[in-house]
């Protein structure tokens, strides 16, 4: 029997990239897939792709960053089942931008999906498992979460905020029988990248600059993040590279200094301010 039979699992950003990619994998495991997601159509294909392959899932329009309508989701979750086993918090955003172009509604707007997303799917999850005595947090954060990460600095800075909140709430949890998992992974095949809010530069040139890196399947990375879960790991780093740049990153920082440059150099060379005064200065 599968680890996660009859289990009964509620997924945020579950509408595409690794969300989805959890919400078929946990159904094909037998689970019971709450599949949630800000685009609300998104979540009903997922549910209902599911259910026509002979899984069991319903979906739910959520935004995370609204803490009422999270607690009220999971209250009604555990009402209809009678528990909640899994919590995943995966929905997350991009902004890609220099720290000197970050207005407040992109602060506002990164951290309530990033930081305070995972902050109220871990409390509205958290009260009813600790009533029930057992549960599995999982808080999907990034390798940005773990180093430091140029250009992306909002971002990684809404990453490192779901590692510390993981890695401190684990051994607390653990005393009440609930389980806390981490999961980092570096690029994956998401079409989260493709949706990035990018500010003050071009997308085009960005697309033409950038290095070709080596992108996960997300459906792999399901498969990844779900045995993980069964060992219950208190940190899910991967691919290869990813554990690498956190090896390097711990055991020496400036090895990283040439990934550092490359990442403002290419951020800067598609920036469209900079460009118009050099075209305006020529004119």
């Amino acid at each position: 029997m599968s680890f996660f039979a009859d289990k009964v699992a509620f997924v945020t950003g579950g509408g595409s990239g690794l969300g989805r990619a959890l919400c078929q994998e946990l159904a094909a495991r037998g689970a019971i897939c709450v599949v949630t997601d800000i685009d609300g159509d998104a979540a009903m294909r997922v549910a209902q792709s599911i259910s026509s392959s002979g899984g069991r899932a319903c979906a739910l329009k959520l935004d995370v960053s609204e803490a009422a309508s999270v607690a009220a989701a999971v209250d009604g979750v555990v009402a209809k089942h009678g528990r909640l086993d899994y919590m995943f918090n995966n929905a997350g955003i991009i902004i890609l931008s220099e720290f000197r172009d970050m207005a407040a509604d992109h602060w506002r707007r990164i951290i309530g999906v990033n930081m305070l997303g995972v902050l109220n799917g871990s409390t509205a999850a958290y009260s009813h498992m600790v009533r029930q005595r057992h549960g599995h947090i999982v808080n999907v954060a990034s390798v940005s979460g773990l180093v430091r990460m140029p250009t992306y600095t909002a971002y990684a800075m809404t990453k490192h905020a779901v590692v510390g909140l993981s890695t401190s709430l684990r051994p607390e949890a653990a005393r009440l029988g609930i389980r806390v998992s981490l999961v980092c992974p570096g690029p994956m095949n998401t079409g989260l990248g493709a949706a990035a809010t990018i500010v003050q530069a071009d997308r085009n040139t960005l697309e033409t600059n950038a290095r070709r890196s080596e992108s996960m399947d997300p459906n792999r990375a399901a498969r990844i993040v779900l045995r993980g879960v069964e060992r219950n790991q208190s940190a899910i780093v991967f691919p290869f590279t990813a554990r690498l740049i956190w090896w390097a990153h711990r055991i020496h920082p400036v090895l990283l200094a040439p990934l550092d440059r490359w990442f403002v150099r290419t951020l800067r060379s598609a920036r469209t301010e900079e460009k118009h005064a050099h075209a305006e200065s020529a004119g």
